[in-house]
């Protein structure tokens, strides 16, 4: 069974073409490919502006300022992605979570780093699905194994730094 992907859009100054959308959900699905992970899951995206994902930040956070992408995870998981506590299903899908990018400072980061748009918000979605999967990077061996899987999910998908994606 298929992982359902939900995206929505609700900015207004970047255009979200079809590639973009198929870049979000090729990247959802191989992270789950790559963890193996047991069960359809169902994700949701929403795509940002700036004011609005600073008020996301600092709402959620307590962080005000703009941020490039946000992370609201349903379910933990033990090493074997089983889950603790509370199960949530919607019908056969395992709600992982919500993922809010931005998709103007994911241009921006795009240029300061010098690559395209569509790799940035690649990297992004990797970035939230870890964190949805109970990955994070407070601490540097942490930080160091979650680099390491996301570099490892866009390298299979082809989404490299020196692409022109």
């Amino acid at each position: 069974m298929e992982n359902s992907i939900l995206i929505s859009n609700r900015q207004r100054k970047l255009k979200v073409t079809d590639e973009l959308r198929g870049v979000i959900r090729r990247c959802i699905d191989k992270v789950l490919e790559i963890e193996d992970f047991p069960l359809p899951a169902q994700v949701s995206v929403t795509l940002v502006s700036s004011a609005r994902t600073r008020e996301i930040n600092r709402e959620f956070r307590q962080k005000d300022a703009p941020t490039d992408v946000l992370s609201f995870p349903m379910m933990e998981f033990d090493a074997k992605y089983r889950p603790l506590g509370r199960w949530d299903m919607d019908g056969q899908f395992a709600m992982l979570g919500d993922v809010v990018i931005c998709l103007e400072q994911a241009e921006r980061q795009a240029a300061e780093y010098g690559h395209g748009f569509s790799r940035e918000v690649g990297y992004l979605t990797v970035h939230s699905m870890y964190h949805l999967l109970g990955y994070d990077h407070e601490k540097e061996g942490q930080k160091r194994q979650m680099r390491k899987k996301e570099e490892a999910a866009l390298g299979e998908l082809g989404i490299t730094r020196d692409a022109e994606n």
